[in-house]
């Protein structure tokens, strides 16, 4: 029986995801509506995000056989994300995707993939401002 083809191989493997997550991680230490809730050295949150989109895009499992289940609500919640900084992640996302030479129907695929973590992680509204 022949093994089935996810999108991990149908992207190009380890070195796409290399590629993305370094576009990705580039776009993220310039975004000032990011980088209030990553920490001044992005290399650790790179990495583990890496683990994660390799494992999310049906690649080896290492997010799970490092750090366990992934339980993003959780993991996320010391954090505030609001939907102005999901959107924003989104963006970097987006331009990493652009920037890593991931092509249709691929991209869309990824995009939408991540849509549903990006939105169950937010967990603070928009901060209000009051018209005096």
């Amino acid at each position: 029986m022949a093994k089935l083809e996810t999108l991990y191989d149908t992207i190009g493997g380890q070195p796409v995801v290399d590629r993305i997550i370094d576009s990705l991680y580039k776009h993220i230490g310039v975004n000032e509506t990011l980088l209030p809730i990553f920490p001044d050295d992005l290399e650790e949150s790179a990495r583990k995000q890496r683990l994660f989109l390799t494992q999310f895009f049906g690649g080896p499992p290492l997010y799970s056989q490092e750090r366990g289940r992934p339980l993003l609500p959780h993991r996320h919640a010391p954090f505030e994300i609001t939907p102005a900084r999901r959107d924003a992640w989104l963006q970097c996302m987006h331009q990493a995707l652009t920037e890593a030479g991931v092509e249709e129907p691929h991209f869309s695929d990824i995009m939408g993939r991540l849509m549903v973590p990006a939105h169950r992680i937010v967990n603070t509204e928009e901060p209000t401002t009051k018209n005096s």
